[in-house]
Order: C-alpha cells, then structure tokens, then sequence
C-alpha cells in the first residue's frame, strides 16, 4: 500500500471516529494501533506502539506541565487574581477605558503566574467583565479583551503550549519561554493600542472608573499596590530561576507549585478543601493533556515509522516558492487543523513534521516556535471551535450569547493576525532575547 493511500486512509480515520463522538485520544491511539498492526503485523504492532507511548512518558519535561497546572489551581483558589484586579484598576486611575487596559494587564500577569488559558479567561470572565458591564462598557469590547487577553497565556512563559512544542521539537524550552516574551508583549501592547484608539474615537464605549480610591494622588494610591506584591514575587521567582540557569523548566515549575502554596498560606486560603479541588482539577487537566499526548505521540511515531515524515517533508520542500512562504503554508495548515483538532494533537503531529524542514530552509525552531504558540493562540478565538470563547461563556451572565462572543473576537483576531505577521517577517523580535542566553 502506498504512503499517499495509507495518509488520505489515516486522515479519513480520524475524521470519520471524531465525527462519531470518540475523544481525541482514544482516537489517535486507535488509529496509530490499526496502523501499525496493518504494516507490522499484531504483535510487533503493540510493541511498536507501546514503545512510542513509552518513550515520551520517559521525558523529564513533562514533569513541569502537572507543577504549572497545580500553581495555577492554587493561585484561582486563594483569591489573589481577584486581589490583582482590584489593585491595578485603582492603580489606573480616572482615565477613560482604564478598566480594559488593567484587564489586559492583569491578564498578562496571570498568565505568568499559570501557563494554562482556560483557568485565565474562567477568572477574567467571573471578575473583570461583570465589573465592566456594570460601569456601563460596551458588550463587545469587553467581552473580546477578555477572550483575546486570557488567550496570552499560550504564549507568555510559562506557556504549556510552549513546553508541550519544545518537547515534540527537541529545542530548549528556556530558550523558547525568553524568545516569547517579547511577542506575547507585542500582543498585549496591540490589544492596549486598539483600546484607547476606539474609547477615543467613541467615547461611549467605556465610560470612566469613579471610586473615591481612583481620584488620589499617584503616590497615595501605591498603598493599593499590595495586590501585587504576591503574584508579582512569585513571577519573578520561577522566570527568574529559569533565566539565569540557577534550575531547570521542570524544577522552576516545582518551585512555582511550593510558592503558589506558600502564598495561599500567606494569604490565609490554604485549606484541605482548596488544596484537594486543586489537586483534583489538577489530576483531571493533566490526565486529559497525556492521554492526548500519547495518542498523538504515538501515532506520528507509526506514521514516520511507514515513511510517512519523509513524505510530507518531501512535499513541503518541494514547494517552488520562497522559503519564508513554506512557513507561511506550514502556519495555514495549522490554522485548518484548528478548525477540527485539540493544540496538543495539532503540535504532535505536525510539528516532528515541520520542525526538520525549518532548520532545512535555515530558520531558527525556536522562532518557529513562537510563530506556532501564536498561531495556536488565533485557534483560541477562532470559530467555529474557539475554546476561549466556549470558556467564557461558561461562566458570562445572562444574556451573552456565544454568537456575540464570537463576533467580539473578530478585531482581536485581526490584531493577533499582524502580531504574527510582524514576528513571522522580523523574527528578531523573538530571537534577540534568547541570544542574550548563550
């Protein structure tokens, strides 16, 4: 049977168990067995697949992806999220839309603080856009900065995403967290950008935030700071450590686990009921995460087994046009897998693909990498899947619809589009701060 059939019969699989319900998985691993008992035979087969399976289940990385999680879990519960919010809005002041701004700056601390979107945008949606649709700001906008924002974290370190690519990728994932920082930056700079133009433009769309504790001097509301004292030293603590090469990824994210509960305690929220509904959505996150991995891992590792990586590369090498345009096909293909495939089977699959044909054309994978955590981060908004958009309507108020969430993003999308462009055609914008690391 030739590789051409045995792709267009694999894809046609997967497509034809998910159509019928069968979790992503499940769905993977089924699919990568039949293969492999087709070229190999029943009993090589198993063992051709249970060694994929093995393999990546031996990668020291992937401890860090359960620590970040519990960090995150811990930090929802205790409280401090809101904490945040509330101080960098005082700490904003009286000016017009200063309420979406600190939404989006505290979005980009939470996501340093977790790693993961859901927990992000869950936390936003229940204490930022109530608030903002209570001072009277425009449905829409609120609504879009918050999805846009909470989607930073697949990009900002200590991005899961990112840790999950450096692994399928074989690059270094402190390398990969100091060439993202920038970007995610970039974005959340384009977001702030989009903001005060349109409240400028329109200025009914966000009327001002009139407290008693806004109107003071600068100086006298530093005290609000408080909020971020916490957050703000653990942040510094986990990246810190990683930057300067005093741990590894995997023991900064063990270290970010024990801070998160030093901070709890601090804060007077460690209890045995948080600590276990932390423990347990832990479990639950990350039990969903491997078995995801593994059907992917397992099944790209069959496909390359049976020629299948050669091929594909063949075919994109192939291609009569620049070599920036190849990445730019390898970002639409991407873009198309979003449409039907969870990020983690969307990295597994493509990238032991793509990343080889990188280096090939001569650009960096590291590079390649921050163009893919936000491609993956558009994924987030987009419809007709969009999980960011699913995750805030699961705890919006009344009344908003998922239609209109998915309207809302249509802008922020588009920002998040010309961030990649920008990255894609001045990729020092990713490259200078992990230079600095060698």
């Amino acid at each position: 049977m030739g590789i051409e059939l045995i792709t267009l019969l694999i894809v046609v699989s997967l497509l034809a168990l998910m159509a019928l319900g069968v979790p992503l998985g499940i769905t993977t691993l089924t699919v990568s067995l039949a293969t492999a008992i087709l070229y190999f035979g029943e009993r090589a087969g198993f063992f051709v697949v249970a060694a994929n399976v093995g393999e990546v289940l031996h990668k020291y990385e992937l401890i860090a992806v359960p620590f970040f999680v519990f960090m995150a879990n811990v930090l929802e519960r205790s409280g401090i999220a809101r904490s945040l919010f509330d101080s960098m809005a005082i700490m904003g002041g009286r000016f017009r839309g200063s309420v979406a701004v600190q939404t989006c700056v505290v979005a980009v601390v939470l996501a340093a603080m977790s790693g993961i979107m859901g927990g992000e945008i869950v936390m936003l949606g229940l204490i930022a856009l109530p608030q903002m649709l209570r001072l009277g700001y425009d449905r829409k906008l609120s609504i879009g900065i918050i999805c846009a924002a909470g989607a930073l974290a697949t990009l900002i370190p200590p991005s899961v995403v990112l840790i999950i690519y450096g692994l399928a990728a074989q690059v270094s994932i402190t390398k990969l967290f100091a060439a993202s920082a920038v970007p995610g930056l970039l974005l959340a700079s384009l977001f702030i950008t989009y903001i005060l133009i349109r409240v400028r433009m329109n200025p009914a769309l966000a009327p001002i935030y009139d407290i008693p504790e806004t109107g003071l001097p600068f100086f006298k509301r530093l005290k609000f700071l408080k909020g971020v004292i916490l957050p703000g030293a653990l942040i510094a603590g986990v990246l810190g450590v990683i930057y300067s090469g005093v741990a590894t990824v995997t023991e900064a994210a063990a270290l970010g686990a024990v801070g998160a509960i030093v901070v709890a305690g601090m804060r007077k929220e460690l209890t045995w009921t948080m600590a276990r509904d932390a423990m347990r959505q832990t479990v639950l996150t990350v039990g969903s995460i491997i078995w995801l991995v593994l059907g992917a891992v397992s099944l790209i590792g069959i496909y390359n087994r049976i020629g299948g990586g050669e091929f594909l590369r063949g075919l994109l090498t192939a291609l009569d046009i620049a070599p920036i345009w190849v990445i730019v096909v390898m970002m639409l293909i991407v873009m198309v897998l979003g449409t039907f495939l969870e990020w983690i089977a969307i990295i597994f699959i493509t990238v032991p693909i793509f990343a080889p044909v990188v280096v090939d054309l001569g650009f960096d994978p590291i590079w390649f990498g921050v163009l893919f955590a936000m491609n993956i981060q558009i994924y987030y908004l987009s419809p007709p899947f969009g999980p960011a958009c699913f995750f805030l309507k699961s705890v919006a108020p009344k009344g908003v619809e998922l239609q209109e969430i998915f309207r809302a993003v249509l802008p922020f999308i588009g920002l998040q589009a010309i961030g990649l462009f920008l990255v894609l055609f001045f990729p020092e914008l990713a490259l200078w701060l992990p230079s600095m690391l060698d």
